[in-house]
């Protein structure tokens, strides 16, 4: 059985996790016990009352964060010629084609966003068994198989997040940095409610969300009250 840590048990001891708060007390709460050696991450995880089973079911899509993420994050672009050029133009990480996908065949992995233009799907494909795994498979439904790679470097740059169900059915999404001021945190986990819950397979097959919590990487989840927003 594992043993709560000192710090985990003075963190309890701060916060009913009985209680649903609201978005504004969870987060005054989440930067009140925030007490790690680094800038935690605030997260929201959705749990919906079912798992997706039917591809209609499934839920992924992206948002733009009206504040960001606090992240930096590395952008690979899978590209060939005048593209391989707009992108390496628009800010992305790491920009090529049979090269960058021969590179990630042999296990590397140092990026967060993966975008290709429709031309090299059927290359990029291959690398189902290693993107596909950890959710970075370039997706039209996401936005990362496209042609308009500046705009679509440029958001992601600006804030923009893709969340997906796994297969428990639960969605996980940073929202935030604990120093963000309260405001913008308030803001971008507001922005996530409010477009979550307009998702047109929330509506189907008697699908629905069970609850929401909000925790930041170290602290302990507090359910939050998302019906007010419906």
């Amino acid at each position: 059985m594992k043993v709560a840590s000192k710090r985990h048990r003075e963190l309890q001891k701060k916060v009913d996790t009985s209680k649903i708060y609201s978005v504004e007390e969870t987060v005054k709460l989440i930067k009140e016990t925030a007490n790690a050696k680094f800038d935690e991450s605030v997260d929201i995880s959705v749990n919906l009352a079912k798992p997706p089973k039917q591809a209609e079911q499934q839920i992924r899509n992206t948002i733009v964060l009206p504040n960001g993420t606090g992240k930096k994050i590395k952008i690979l672009v899978f590209a060939k010629g005048e593209k391989e050029k707009e992108a390496r133009e628009a800010g992305a990480d790491y920009v090529g084609a049979e090269d960058m996908i021969e590179k990630v065949k042999t296990g590397w992995v140092d990026f967060d966003i993966v975008i290709a233009t429709p031309d090299i799907m059927k290359e990029v494909g291959k690398l189902g068994k290693i993107l596909g795994t950890k959710g970075l498979m370039p997706n039209p439904k996401s936005g990362t198989v496209t042609f308009e790679l500046k705009k679509a470097i440029n958001e992601f740059k600006a804030g923009k997040v893709e969340f997906r169900n796994n297969k428990e059915g639960v969605i996980h999404l940073s929202v935030g940095k604990v120093s963000f001021d309260e405001k913008k945190l308030i803001e971008n986990i507001e922005a996530f409610i409010k477009f979550f819950l307009k998702l047109p397979p929330l509506a189907t097959k008697g699908q629905y969300i069970k609850s929401m919590f909000l925790s930041s990487t170290m602290g302990i989840g507090l359910q939050i009250d998302f019906k007010k927003y419906l």
